[in-house]
């Protein structure tokens, strides 16, 4: 097989550059060693940047996340038995963010592959890439007990954290740098009504809790717990009366319980690995960096990444010019270590850390006090949670 682009990974990030791609008239075939049932299976978070916003209606897959997804303009934050609200809007200029979760955003671009009859290679099993150093890269795979082979121009790594992409990089060509924190998310989804219309976050002596939502009926919350803890030891009715003690009065009195659709705890960590180009191969997304998802920006750094390899592909094809791919990892790395840096500050805000104490939780209580009467330091959480534009090549 041929293609210009080769595109390891079926998650949000190839499909959406597959989709920017297509669009662009460049041909393009993606390789996935989960099924398409597993993909649309991950359950993960959905607050939507702009840009995010804007690269989705870009490749044409917008239109139901305009409809149905909600409009958020603030957030707020819960500290010593009160709520403080950042009003993002107002202190922006206008910008909000989108809820509308990213398995939603998945369906429709796996949606849109299939109704233009684009090349998707589900269970694609023992996946390896050759040749990237030089200028015939090849992606290998195994399916229905033959070996494959796809000649491209260029390899994009979608495919993850654990994925093949980064792990084919000689060691000696990748630095990486890492933060691995003492905690972990439980996190329960459940059909009931927020509990609130904005996201709460809540900095407590017992630990963080978030309380967020998928729809106005489906929400999703999560408390700190040690990052040893095992999801078997909670029940729903321990998860709901721990979360409870973690609200203020009224958002208790508001809270609805019910049966977990799904109940998980999620380490958090923070990873980068530099660069993200090794010759004809790109990285993008989870493959290249990984945030704490207290600030919201893991899918939208990913989605960030493939717009700017949409548009250096676009150049190179348009003009037969190297410069927009040769500064490609420059322009998201710049983007990705302010998000690192925000989503690093804002975990260190909200959580209780096992070696701080007394003393730390009250660090903690000052800098938010701060923060929410502060114009200046409001607008700088404003300003990093609705996210940054995209810089142009």
């Amino acid at each position: 097989m041929r293609t210009q682009v080769a595109i390891i990974g079926a998650g949000p990030a190839g499909l959406l550059l597959g989709q920017l791609l297509f669009r662009a008239g460049i041909d393009n075939v993606i390789v996935e060693r989960q099924s398409a049932d597993y993909v649309l299976g991950r359950i993960r978070a959905g607050v939507l940047e702009q840009v995010t916003m804007d690269l989705l209606q870009r490749a044409g897959v917008d239109a139901r996340a305009q409809a149905e997804g909600l409009p958020h303009q603030g957030i707020e934050l819960l500290f010593k038995g009160a709520r403080h609200r950042i009003d993002m809007h107002g202190l922006t200029g206008g910008k909000q963010v989108t809820v509308y979760g990213q398995t939603e955003v998945t369906h429709d671009l796996m949606n849109a592959r299939e109704a233009e009859g684009l090349r998707t290679i589900y269970g694609a099993a023992n996946v390896s890439l050759h040749g990237f150093d030089g200028e015939r890269p090849t992606v290998r795979y195994e399916k229905d007990g033959a070996t494959h082979e796809i000649q491209c121009d260029f390899i994009a790594g979608c495919d993850g954290y654990h994925g093949v992409s980064r792990t084919s990089v000689p060691a000696g060509a990748i630095h990486t740098y890492e933060k691995v924190y003492p905690f972990g998310w439980l996190g329960v989804l459940a059909d009931v009504p927020p509990v609130s219309h904005e996201l709460i976050y809540a900095n407590t002596q017992r630990g963080f809790a978030l309380c967020s939502m998928r729809s106005t009926t489906r929400s999703r919350f999560y408390v700190q717990v040690p990052v040893e803890e095992r999801v078997e030891n909670w029940s729903d009715e321990a998860f709901w009366n721990e979360l409870r003690l973690r609200l203020d009065p009224e958002a208790r009195e508001r809270l609805v319980t019910g049966p977990s659709l799904e109940k998980s705890i999620a380490p958090l960590r923070s990873f980068v690995a530099e660069p993200m180009r090794f010759g004809r191969l790109f990285l993008a997304g989870d493959a290249a960096h990984i945030v704490p998802p207290t600030g919201a920006k893991g899918l939208n750094l990913a989605t960030a990444d493939v717009g700017f390899l949409s548009r250096a592909f676009e150049i190179f094809y348009r003009e037969r010019s190297t410069s927009a791919l040769d500064r490609y990892s420059e322009l998201c790395l710049r983007r990705v270590w302010k998000a690192e840096r925000f989503s690093w500050w804002f975990t260190s805000l909200m959580h209780r850390f096992p070696d701080t104490g007394e003393f730390g939780q009250k660090i903690q209580e000052a800098e938010l006090d701060y923060l929410v009467h502060s114009h200046a330091a409001s607008t700088s959480l404003a300003e990093n949670y609705v996210g940054l534009p995209l810089e142009d090549f």
